[in-house]
């Protein structure tokens, strides 16, 4: 089975596709929202019968918050009602259950959360997870947010989905 986690943003979101019994990053992208619409409705490379998916939600912590969350949260429903359309049976993954899980400490941030996962994953590159072009490693191709998404998929497929 296939996971479609995404690291949804208010004008570009990561997402990642990865496979669940591997973990291995099939594919990972950071595009702007209306692409990542787009592939969820008319990706047709995908099986969708053979995928799930996992969106990072936001949580209330008693603090203001500003028009960039409640934007992002417009599109975080935008996204769960495309893929549940689509049969991808999407769950939420709150941050807090990513840090707990991948770092074992609510205090983790996104530094030590992709220090955990190159720790974990890489299995040449132990600085950067990348590798090369010519000699890739596990998460060759990421950048920025693409981490954040990878981290979502993960916990979800390991305290969700099995």
């Amino acid at each position: 089975m296939k996971v479609i986690a995404i690291d949804p943003g208010t004008t570009q979101s990561a997402m990642v596709i990865m496979d669940s019994e591997t973990l291995k990053p099939i594919h990972a992208h950071l595009l702007p929202n209306e692409e990542v619409r787009e592939h969820i409705l008319y990706g047709e490379d995908l099986l969708w019968e053979d995928y799930r998916g996992a969106i990072e939600m936001v949580a209330s912590y008693g603090m203001p918050v500003g028009k960039e969350v409640f934007e992002t949260v417009v599109w975080i429903g935008r996204f769960y009602e495309l893929m549940t359309q689509r049969g991808l049976c999407p769950e939420f993954v709150y941050r807090r259950e990513e840090k707990l899980h991948i770092c074992e400490s609510p205090k983790a941030n996104d530094a030590t959360i992709r220090h955990a996962l190159i720790d974990r994953f890489a299995e040449h590159d132990f600085k950067f997870g990348r590798g090369t072009k010519k000699n890739p490693d596990w998460f060759y191709g990421f950048k920025q947010d693409m981490w954040a998404a990878y981290a979502v998929g993960l916990t979800y497929i390991e305290t969700k989905l099995k």
